[in-house]
């Protein structure tokens, strides 16, 4: 007989996250509003409108309190701190001191992500992280923020998805700078696992100085389960191997430990050693290789994106991660596309009944994400969100997994009377 219900870790805090360009909406100058300017968005939407978040946060903070959210996983929008190179907008860094002095009031502790895919146009402009020269900007404005947060932020985030980041802008071309050079992009990644080491360096030496402790900083690292269409076949498991350490692997070594593996080198001598506080996981999804190309088995769970739904690589995927570095884990994305809001309860209850039965140290989850949002090149067609959001309005409403979600918080838990009230009735789709 299957048990159903779980009961959350002791240290378990249950949140939810976001990137600013994704919900603050303005008409700014960075690398997503000049894509979607191309016509690069495949529903034709714009970060200009987003969620108006950027007007309505004290509406979306209450929001989240109603909700028991214990966390809150928020990025700063560098082009609207920094719009032109070494021109800081004051009033612009004192708004997000008051976002986050509003959360702490609700006691939702703020997790700071510095830099979630966004640049502004003048770093844009001079070869982003392309070059490592350029590090020098993006730690300067991350320094600004550190200083500028002082004891109201002890957690940071420092990149987000460097792998996504790199893979999709300089690989696929499905995002800006939208270019396909598959040295150009290892050495973006490269420069980029660089920045964070000195960022967590910076970040910690900075907070030192104020006479700040606590501090804890690491990278949101995307990280998928990797397994060859076929164990028999020789070329399948080699091909899954290489797309692993192409895509994730020679990362997690490179940021986590300061050890530039192939396809990734060392830039700038970095010593190796820790670089990291905690483990920033971004899980959503596994890859079955076959050929050059991922694919899904026919009559597996899928959401509406066509992503296979595979609950139990998030424990793969930590636990790669924690025999590199074992440090405690913080989910600091997962979620589902669920634009019905049909299966994600389920989706929920088995991600989270996997974490509590591990015996690895999980001690966050940042549920992606708080409101349906511009979900980059899918535009607002693609919603994650456990509230809703109507974009024409901006009227938000919670979902039933956002109930749901406030449940578990509640409970510390599902139980049968939860379970059957909000997973027992969802099945999910399955590929054909």
């Amino acid at each position: 007989m299957t048990v159903t219900g779980f009961k959350l870790k002791q240290d378990m805090l249950l949140g939810a996250a976001a990137a600013a360009t994704q919900i603050e909406g303005g008409e700014l100058a960075h690398s997503w509003n000049a894509w979607a300017d191309r016509d690069k968005i495949r529903d034709g939407s714009t970060p200009r409108k987003a969620d108006d978040h950027w007007r309505l946060w004290r509406e979306d903070a209450a929001l989240m309190q109603v909700m028991g959210l214990q966390i809150y996983r928020l990025g700063i929008e560098w082009a609207r701190v920094e719009p032109e190179e070494g021109d800081f907008d004051d009033a612009v860094i004192k708004r997000y001191v008051d976002e986050i002095n509003l959360l702490l009031c609700y006691n939702i502790k703020p997790l700071v992500t510095l830099h979630h895919f966004t640049n502004p146009m003048w770093f844009e402009r001079k070869g982003a992280f392309e070059k490592i020269a350029n590090l020098r900007y993006f730690l300067r404005f991350a320094e600004k923020m550190v200083r500028a947060f002082g004891d109201r932020v002890s957690e940071y985030i420092t990149l987000n998805e460097p792998n996504v980041y790199a893979m999709l802008g300089y690989f696929t071309a499905e995002w800006p700078p939208g270019r396909r050079n598959f040295f150009k992009m290892n050495k973006v990644v490269s420069v980029m696992a660089t920045g964070h080491i000195y960022a967590y360096e910076m970040i910690h030496r900075v907070r030192a100085e104020m006479g700040l402790a606590d501090t804890k900083v690491g990278f949101a690292h995307h990280m998928r389960s990797f397994s060859p269409a076929s164990a028999q076949s020789r070329l399948h498991r080699g091909l899954a191997m290489l797309a692993e350490k192409i895509f994730q692997g020679s990362l997690s070594f490179a940021a986590l430990r300061g050890e530039f593996k192939w396809p990734l080198r060392n830039l700038a001598h970095i010593t190796p050693g820790t670089y990291a506080d905690f483990l920033g996981l971004n899980y959503y999804t596994c890859s079955t290789i076959s050929a050059f190309k991922d694919q899904v088995k026919s009559g597996l769970p899928v959401n509406d994106l066509g992503w296979e739904i595979y609950p139990q690589g998030l424990i793969e995927t930590a636990l790669r991660l924690y025999e590199i570095c074992p440090k405690e884990i913080y989910v600091t994305e997962n979620g589902t596309c669920d634009n019905k809001d049909r299966f994600r309860c389920r989706y929920l209850y088995e991600h989270l009944k996997a974490i509590s039965e591990s015996k690895l140290p999980f001690s966050r989850y940042y549920h992606w994400c708080f409101c349906d949002n511009f979900e980059w090149a899918e535009g607002e067609s693609a919603r994650f969100g456990i509230v809703h959001v109507d974009y024409d309005t901006q009227h938000r409403s919670i979902k039933r997994s956002g109930r749901f979600f406030s449940g578990i918080i509640e409970g510390r838990g599902v139980d049968g009377k939860l379970y059957e009230t909000f997973v027992a009735p969802e099945t999910y789709c399955r590929l054909v």
